[in-house]
């Protein structure tokens, strides 16, 4: 393999593009040299020499891959992947995605045991346990805890595996059985072969170099809103620079570009979560604004006096405030399921609970102070039994698990464009298209009407109808770009990797005196809540920020079940696929530290 120094920017290479970082034209013969000391190293047959210069916006929807990648193929597309194979592996046969098109990014992952990047795995069957994911490659069990004990004592493992060469780039070490060994550059992670490589998609998140007091920022506020990839931003930068305009009812060349853009992320949004048709998918301004329209449609049309609302203990108070305004101003009951001292929802509580009042069960998937995963399945096939529709709210879980709203026979889902890659101001509400058409609009103006008079007023089908005045276009089409990412990489993948980082966070926190966390469900997702005695939790807060760790310290918005605990607040990290082991090990001593300083 030799790595091509080519750049698209010609100061690029100059030392005032990178102060204080290695020219690309270094690194690259560092790489060569690295490459020609492996077996079978040096250049690969049918590797090109050369590629041209593409123009500033030649490939605005690509993937920006640092310099020095595959030799210098432009692979920032699946599109363009499935070009340059013939070329890099001549006679590779590449396996096209479930339902034809093209192979998932090579930048992310490598198939264990292959030669050639494999394809995104398929949606797996909803028989599937997506919680409960095997290993990954992290360690666990016994050899877990004498690893947290190592760390706590500010030691190196000692039975670590020695330094591999695998995964600098972009794959990681493709033969063999998982094993755990450290990345030789930069702040080196445990790996398995054949795996998730984590540091090449840092790359494609420019705020992950951003420094805080001095450090590295480490971001564990991915509850609250998750970093945005290079792709997204770029996607939005061309949005307004070449098809800017209002959507729908005009003429012109950039009103049809945004018109197709616009409804492109609605047709992704769709894909996304399974649904039936674009009809059933609503851009809103996030999850809160997606449970308003449905209490104030679904609610004011089908909830009177003396029906129930049921909501969990786990809910946010986006959850909880909605269905209360509408109770009070419609004379409904709200009726609350409790949570077990793990915090997981009693199911057998719940069916108590269910009746011919109950008109509307409205439950996390994800709770966002916990972590909770609920068995939302289970629960709405109980509500559907007793003829009550289920709204689910999806902000923290479809950034984490697979959701299919028609697996799931959801009613409704919502969830936040922010909490899964992509902007802020944008998120989905998601419902049956036959129910949709039996509800009223809830705002009135442009976008929204079939025709006006003075006497009344035609509205437009869904999702038109609930989508009044000028929508939030560009954000949308970032979003439908953070799709596009998150599919690329895997949600299966992803979920594999978050699930072994937050075992090992886990296991590091529950060993540090004093530290009680909060929530242990079996069912969890990427969220760790806890306290630290003698310390209040903004304290904590403070103390990690020192060190370039965000994190939420507060009540997260959850009141009544942090309260259930018998707490006011918590400090909350809250992990993504872009984390690394070497975060957490941060993360532990410093909280280590504090607590030995009580």
């Amino acid at each position: 393999m030799t790595i091509q120094t080519l750049t698209n920017n010609p100061g690029a290479n100059s030392p005032e593009a990178a102060p204080g970082l290695p020219d690309i034209g270094s690194l690259a013969q560092l790489a060569n040299e690295l490459f020609a000391s492996l077996p079978g190293g040096g250049t690969r047959p049918g590797a090109p020499s050369s590629v041209p210069s593409l123009s500033a916006h030649e490939a605005p929807l690509q993937a920006t891959p640092p310099a020095g990648t595959a030799d210098g193929l432009d692979l920032g597309s699946p599109e363009a992947y499935t070009a340059a194979i013939p070329q890099v592996y001549p006679g590779a046969s590449i396996l096209a995605p479930a339902g034809g098109g093209a192979p998932a990014s090579p930048f992310y992952f490598a198939g264990g045991g292959s030669a050639y990047p494999q394809a995104s795995p398929s949606a797996a069957s909803a028989t599937d346990n997506r919680v409960d994911a095997q290993p990954f490659g992290l360690p666990g069990g016994d050899e877990l805890g004498r690893i947290v004990q190592s760390i706590v004592a500010r030691q190196e493992p000692s039975h670590a595996a020695p330094a591999s060469s695998a995964g600098q780039f972009y794959f990681l070490d493709q033969g063999g059985a998982p094993r755990l060994e450290k990345q030789p550059e930069g702040r080196g992670q445990p790996q398995p072969a054949g795996s998730f490589d984590v540091n090449a998609v840092r790359r494609d998140f420019p705020i992950l170099q951003e420094r805080v007091n001095g450090k590295p920022l480490v971001w564990f506020d991915n509850a609250a809103t998750t970093q945005k990839p290079r792709q997204v931003i770029e996607r939005i930068s061309y949005f307004y620079e070449h098809e800017n305009s209002n959507i729908h009812r005009a003429a012109h060349e950039l009103a049809a570009r945004a018109t197709d853009a616009y409804e492109g992320a609605r047709s992704k949004v769709r894909r996304f979560l399974g649904a039936r048709s674009e009809e059933e998918i609503i851009f809103v301004r996030g999850a809160t604004e997606g449970i308003n329209l449905v209490a104030n449609t679904f609610g004011r049309k089908f909830i009177g006096a003396g029906d129930e609302i049921i909501v969990s203990h786990l809910e946010h108070h986006a959850n909880i405030v909605p269905w209360q305004q509408l109770a009070a101003e419609v004379g409904a009951k709200i009726r609350v399921i409790p949570v077990d001292d793990t915090g997981q929802i009693i199911l057998e509580e719940y069916a108590k609970l269910l009746c011919p009042r109950t008109k509307l069960v409205s439950v996390t998937q994800v709770s966002n102070a916990l972590g909770t995963v609920t068995p939302v399945a289970e629960i709405i096939g109980l509500a559907h039994a007793v003829g009550a529709r289920v709204l689910v709210d999806g902000a923290q879980s479809v950034s984490h698990l697979r959701v299919n709203v028609q697996a799931l026979d959801a009613d409704f889902l919502v969830f936040s464009g922010h909490k899964i890659f992509g902007p802020t101001g944008i998120g989905v509400v998601y419902g049956k298209r036959d129910l949709l058409e039996q509800l009223p609009p809830w705002q009135g103006g442009g976008n929204m009407i079939a025709d006006v008079t003075f006497d009344k007023t035609v509205y437009q089908p869904a999702p038109a109808r609930f989508e009044a005045g000028t929508g939030n276009i560009a954000d949308a089409v970032g979003l439908g770009a953070a799709l596009d990412y998150v599919e690329r990489l895997g949600l299966e993948n992803i979920q594999r990797y978050e699930h072994d980082l937050l075992q090992y966070a886990t296991r590091g926190l529950q060993g540090i005196p004093g530290l009680r966390l909060i929530g242990t469900a079996a069912h969890k997702a990427s969220v760790l809540s806890f306290v630290l005695d003698g310390y209040r939790t903004e304290e904590v807060g403070a103390a990690l920020n020192r060190e370039g760790i965000a994190v939420r310290s507060g009540h997260h918005c959850a009141q009544p079940i942090l309260r259930r605990f018998g707490v006011e607040a918590t400090v909350r990290p809250s992990l993504a696929f872009y984390n690394t082991v070497d975060e957490i090990d941060l993360l532990v001593s410093t909280v280590q530290r504090l607590a030995n300083r009580r």
